[in-house]
């Protein structure tokens, strides 16, 4: 039984995969992928002047202590909000921990007057799109694939298979949660 789900599973994946493969832009540092949520790299992250122009108030950090990611709450002063999640970009990282965390995060930064978040790690295609896509689904209702969807007009990202796979998993007890109960 377990080998047909983990086929049903990769399957899923896979398509996930597919879907994820439609998209034709190129990686840019920074992208605004929702009204005033943004995903991009460590450069940009760590570029206060360019932070400022774009109007950042917070940042989310899914690559906090990794090598090449300064970044804390003193670096960023009083100027930003900053939160940072030790994420790494494994087949073995349990993401899913920091989904509902992180989402909160986002959406109390946006709902402020003049809130807009960065949410980054090294590269801003694997973590951090992960968790914006977590936020997504919860915050705003979407399937993992409309939400996928929405993202890749904006930013080329991919996250890796056991991001997807916490990701389906998320997805798959918020329809159930939903069909039980709609107004959730």
């Amino acid at each position: 039984m377990t080998s047909l789900k983990n086929k049903h599973g990769l399957a899923e994946i896979k398509a996930l995969e597919n879907l994820l493969d439609t998209c034709k832009l190129d990686l840019s540092a920074v992208d605004e992928i929702w009204p005033n949520l943004f995903i991009g790299n460590v450069a940009v992250a760590q570029n206060k002047s360019t932070l400022k122009k774009m109007g950042i108030t917070h940042i989310l950090n899914a690559a906090h202590s990794k090598q090449g990611s300064i970044g804390d709450q003193s670096y960023y002063g009083e100027e930003f909000v900053y939160c940072g999640i030790p994420a790494e970009d494994s087949s073995k990282f349990d993401l899913s921990v920091h989904f509902k965390p992180a989402s909160d995060f986002i959406h109390k930064a946006l709902k402020k007057k003049n809130g807009k978040v960065l949410v980054h790690c090294i590269m801003g295609v694997s973590r951090s799109s992960t968790l914006v896509l977590a936020y997504l689904m919860l915050y705003h209702r979407l399937t993992l694939r409309s939400a996928i969807q929405k993202v890749i007009r904006r930013r080329a990202i991919y996250p890796n298979r056991n991001f997807l796979s916490l990701l389906l998993e998320l997805d798959t007890q918020l329809q159930r949660k939903r069909m039980l109960c709609p107004i959730l």
